[in-house]
C-alpha cells in the first residue's frame, strides 16, 4: 500500500512534533503494510512550509529511517490548499506534486462545502499539466455533495478518502455507497503525529472497502492507481 497523505516531515506544519515522532509513524505505516509514505505538508498561507526544502527534508528523514532499520519509502509532495493553487510557480508546483514526478499534486478543498470554484481549480491545474487528487471530502460535504464529486472526476480529479473515517462507516453509509457508484479512489491516513489523532493505517478503511467492491477495484486503489500518481504517470479507468 502507499498512503498518499502524511504530515510525516518533523517540525514543520502541523505534523510530526520532531524526528522522533516521524520515525514512530514510519514504524505504524510498516505495521500496517505500507510501503511507502508521500509526506504532505500543508501549503496554505497559516503554515510556512519554505517548498525549496521539501525535498531536502524527506532525503533527510528517509536517511534517518534507513539507519534505523525502518523498512518504509518516503517521497515528496505537499498538500495544495485550493486558495493558494494559482499562486504557486510551475517550479514550485512540481515540487509540491506527489512523489515529486511533477504529474499529480493532493489539492485540499476551502473550508466549507465543495464548490464550483474547485472545479475550476482542478481545470487550471489540469491546463498547466497537472491532475489533481481531491483530499479529505468526508470534511467538505454539502447539499450537492455527490454532484460536487462527480463534476470533479469528470474533470479528471480523483477522490481520496480518509482511511479511518470509511473504516468507521456502517453498511449504507454514504462512504461505501459513494464507492460503489465509483467515487470513491484513494485512501490516505491523512496522520499528523504518532502520539495522538489519526494513525498512519490504511488496511482497516481497505477492508471495509473491500465489503462492496470487488478484487479488480481493489487492486486498483491499494495498488495500480497511487503507484502511477507517485510517476507521475496517467491512471488506468477505474474498474
Amino acid at each position: 500500500m502507499i498512503d498518499l497523505h502524511c504530515h510525516i516531515l518533523p517540525e514543520l506544519d502541523d505534523g510530526a512534533r520532531d524526528l522522533d515522532d516521524s520515525v514512530a509513524m514510519a514504524r505504524q505505516a510498516e505495521e500496517d503494510g505500507i510501503a511507502a509514505v508521500c509526506a504532505t505538508p500543508h501549503i496554505r498561507h497559516d503554515h510556512h512550509v519554505p517548498i525549496a526544502e521539501i525535498a531536502g527534508r524527506v532525503d533527510a528523514l528517509a536517511a534517518e529511517l534507513a539507519a534505523r532499520g525502518v523498512g518504509v519509502r518516503v517521497v515528496p509532495g505537499g498538500e495544495l490548499a485550493e486558495t493558494e493553487a494559482g499562486r504557486l510557480s510551475d517550479a514550485d508546483l512540481e515540487r509540491v506534486a506527489l512523489g515529486g514526478a511533477g504529474g499529480w499534486v493532493l489539492l485540499e478543498p476551502a473550508p466549507g462545502p465543495l464548490g464550483v470554484g474547485l472545479e475550476a481549480h482542478v481545470e487550471r491545474l489540469a491546463a498547466r499539466g497537472v491532475r489533481s487528487v481531491i483530499a479529505h471530502p468526508e470534511r467538505h460535504a454539502g447539499a450537492d455533495f455527490e454532484q460536487r464529486l462527480r463534476e470533479l472526476n469528470e474533470r479528471g480529479a480523483l477522490i481520496q478518502w480518509t482511511a479511518e473515517f470509511v473504516a468507521g462507516a456502517a453498511p449504507g453509509d454514504l462512504a461505501l455507497r459513494l464507492a460503489q457508484e465509483g467515487l470513491v479512489h484513494l485512501l490516505g491516513s491523512d496522520a499528523h503525529s504518532s502520539h495522538a489523532g489519526r494513525p498512519v493505517r490504511l488496511a482497516a478503511g481497505f477492508a471495509r472497502l473491500a465489503s462492496v467492491c470487488g478484487p479488480e477495484r481493489m487492486a486498483w486503489m491499494r495498488e495500480e492507481a497511487p503507484r502511477a500518481i507517485l510517476a507521475g504517470d496517467a491512471v488506468a479507468p477505474l474498474p
